[in-house]
């Protein structure tokens, strides 16, 4: 059922596959930090920590400053990149790091898939996170080979026992065992021998460069720790520097084989920073909320993008860009069309390149299952943006272009606002609610978070 769909899917787009030149398709990569706050780095105005490559790329491209997670948590936003489909839509609602049934289901279709149907060679590697622990590198349930990637190195979770010589690598179904070294780099130099070594040079690609940094239990180099000597949080510090570090071998291995000029280069973080700002905990840029949190600080990430020759060089966009934005980004850029059996909630992010604004049919939409009960879920249109509680019988309203703290709660002083954004909220939940595999969040045995009712 599934290769039948992405058949008609390419079939309806093969005239401009076969009139475009295989060799000028672009190629597309996009590499995303874990746990790596908005204000982490200093291109958006950090003052200590050291990120010169993302300042290169930031001067070779736009920088995006309303650019968001899909979920305040790792597994639920990253299922929504490849997907296009918000979380609870495609079935990965929550963190899967347990043994539950959650995983992201064979029956949703990613953009490697219709990629590599249209031609293209694909390559994951780092984190995978988007089946549950007994399902990873089990041949009885979907891995990424069986989403879209004809090459694949990876770690189910985080990587084990830290980002320092870690042990839990798979190459393509086999156990790799202990690395020697880190992980940020390690996996930037098996996408480098990927594009040097493996990849048929003659075929576009789509590269997945997912690293680990700075996701707890963090593990820095001496070299990059020892920049910020004297420091409390130089572990930390020294860690969003290495992974600066491994995104400069990605470039340099598009430099070295000649395809940067043809090839988008997205740069992100699956959702904000873990701890609380202190020793080990990164920076939200002073954002409110952080990891888990579906305010600001916890959906509020990096956001950079480098494609020469369609994006202008140094450019930023204020234009409020999404990760599941990422999925109908691509389709865009590569002439393959949406799938049209299922909602997809993302948009070609192609106008917001240059600053211009995005039509979205579908509202921005957060829902996070760690979050606290008062901001279990969140929902933006135009300036304005909805907080609900997890019955989703209290409200929060913000203007989060003037208050992108939220420290103005205007539902009481807007009843009006905050009714008409409430329906809106309610409609588009109860679509998604509808679509996705309520029976694995309903049955959810997780105790619920800070008091609260609900564990979904």
């Amino acid at each position: 059922m599934k290769i039948s769909l992405l058949f008609l899917v390419l079939l309806s787009s093969s005239f401009l596959l076969t009139t475009q030149a295989i060799e000028d398709r672009p190629n597309v990569v996009v590499f995303l930090a874990d746990d790596m706050g908005w204000g982490d780095t200093s291109i958006n105005g950090n003052e200590l920590i050291q990120t010169p490559n993302m300042e290169k790329l930031a001067a070779q491209g736009v920088k995006f400053t309303q650019a968001y997670s899909a979920a305040g948590v790792c597994s639920p936003s990253r299922s929504a990149i490849l997907t296009g489909r918000t979380p609870y839509r495609n079935g990965v609602w929550r963190h899967v790091s347990g043994n539950g049934p959650t995983q992201l289901r064979e029956s949703e279709i990613t953009y490697p898939e219709l990629l590599q149907a249209a031609g293209y060679e694909t390559c994951h590697v780092g984190k995978w996170h988007l089946n549950s622990r007994q399902m990873f590198n089990n041949p009885d349930y979907p891995q990424p080979n069986d989403h879209g990637y004809d090459y694949w190195m990876s770690t189910h979770n985080n990587a084990a026992p830290s980002h320092k010589n870690p042990v839990n690598f798979v190459r393509n179904g086999e156990e790799i065992g202990q690395v020697e070294g880190f992980s940020a780099p390690f996996v930037a130099a098996e996408a480098a021998h990927w594009l040097a070594e493996l990849r048929d040079p003659s075929k576009p690609f789509a590269l997945s460069v997912w690293v680990h940094e700075p996701h707890h239990p963090i593990g820095t180099d001496d070299r990059f720790e020892s920049l910020y000597e004297g420091h409390r949080n130089s572990e930390y510090m020294g860690n969003i520097t290495q992974l600066d570090y491994a995104l400069g071998m990605v470039m340099d291995a598009l430099e070295a084989q000649g395809v940067a000029e043809n090839t988008l280069l997205i740069f992100s973080s699956d959702n904000g920073p873990e701890g609380k700002g202190g020793i080990k905990g990164g920076s939200t840029g002073e954002l409110r909320g952080r990891k888990r949190n579906n305010y600001e600080g916890g959906i509020r990430v990096p956001g950079v993008a480098r494609w020469p020759g369609h994006i202008e060089a140094g450019s930023v966009s204020d234009t409020p860009v999404i990760g599941s934005d990422i999925f109908a980004t691509v389709l865009d850029i590569c002439g393959i069309p949406l799938p049209e059996d299922r909602v997809i909630d993302g948009v070609s992010m192609v106008p917001a390149f240059a600053g211009k604004s995005v039509e979205r049919e579908v509202p921005m939409f957060w829902r996070t299952h760690v979050s606290g009960p008062e901001d279990r879920v969140a929902m933006r249109i135009g300036d304005w943006k909805l907080i609900g509680d997890e019955t989703l019988t209290k409200f929060q309203l913000y203007n989060i272009v003037a208050d992108r703290q939220e420290a103005n709660d205007l539902a009481a002083k807007m009843p009006e606002k905050t009714e008409a954004m409430k329906q809106a909220l309610l409609q588009l939940w109860a679509g998604i609610e509808a679509e996705g595999p309520r029976e694995w969040w309903e049955s959810e045995k997780q105790r619920p978070k800070d008091g609260g009712k609900l564990s979904y």
